[in-house]
């Protein structure tokens, strides 16, 4: 479950409340793609803009609709107490793993964030995934502090931000990591641009956006990587080039990844919540002429 192909669904919403249709279409997809494990409520899946109920509510048709194949449910919330109730929500639902970022307002210290790491493991029976996205959170982990956080009982992996494009830069940060953390724990890459890197470089998984809307695409790169095809990898990769451009010129994944799932006809435009309001007409057009040119018709 913490190997191979994590696939990052969207949330889409239609009238500002979850479009359950939609996101159920979203991860059935998923599913008969073969993905290693769907995790519904990454920064992909809107997490922070949902509320308790609605996030145990996604939780539910995730694992319902998941095909029997694992889910990981992010719990990331403002306030200690707010993480706890939706680990013990996504228990209900039956999820297999959580995914943990340490939302802030306020900056949180190095030993802040190792207490909320300590406390939902002591809490909750499930695995937990160490989510690193300084993009979103605004907080960035030091090594030592994965290191003290991945020696708690129930931390199954860390998801690393991208590695450098240098190979040798790669592999010396992920011996890095993994020289301060227990075997146990595995190491997965997000940033889908060096999630080819990540992987040649020794990352045990790919924590994916794009895999959340092009499942097929990302496990055929995933898989090339695990048969240690690293040059196929990062072919694949690299004829994506023009749709990491996207990523990059707009300001994040998810404005991307939420016009090809409504472009696709898999979410309702304008699913992302408000006031995130996606693209605009002309940048619809130009990710659908990379979509066209690079042959992703679904």
């Amino acid at each position: 479950m913490f190997t191979g192909l994590s696939a990052f669904p969207l949330t889409p919403l239609a009238h500002d409340a979850v479009d359950e249709a939609a996101f159920i279409r979203l991860v059935e997809r998923l599913s008969e793609a073969n993905v290693d494990s769907i995790t519904a409520l990454g920064s992909t899946g809107s997490y922070a803009y949902l509320s308790s109920d609605e996030r145990s509510r996604v939780a539910q048709l995730a694992v319902r609709h998941a095909g029997g194949t694992p889910v990981i449910v992010g719990i990331g919330a403002l306030r200690t107490s707010q993480v706890l109730t939706n680990a013990e929500n996504a228990e209900r639902a039956g999820a297999s793993g959580l995914l943990l970022a340490p939302m802030t307002y306020q900056p949180l210290t190095d030993d802040e964030v190792f207490e909320l790491f300590r406390t939902i493991t002591a809490y909750s029976s499930l695995p937990v995934v160490v989510y690193d996205n300084p993009g979103t959170t605004h907080f960035t982990f030091t090594t030592e502090l994965y290191a003290q956080i991945a020696a708690l009982p129930g931390i199954a992996s860390i998801k690393i931000p991208g590695v450098p494009t240098d190979p040798k830069h790669a592999r010396a940060r992920v011996q890095e990591i993994r020289a301060a953390i227990p075997e146990h724990v595995t190491i997965g890459v997000a940033g889908d641009a060096t999630a080819a890197d990540g992987l040649a470089a020794g990352c045990d998984a790919w924590f994916s956006v794009i895999g959340g809307t092009l499942p097929a695409l990302a496990v055929g790169i995933t898989r090339a990587a695990q048969e240690k095809r690293f040059n196929d990898a990062r072919a694949a990769s690299e004829r994506l080039a023009p749709l990491w451009e996207l990523f990059t010129e707009f300001g994040g994944s998810i404005r991307v990844v939420a016009a090809i799932a409504e472009h696709l006809g898999l979410a309702p435009k304008g699913c992302l919540p408000l006031p995130i309001r996606g693209l605009t007409e002309d940048q619809r057009r130009r990710v659908a002429a990379v979509m066209d040119a690079l042959g992703l018709h679904g």
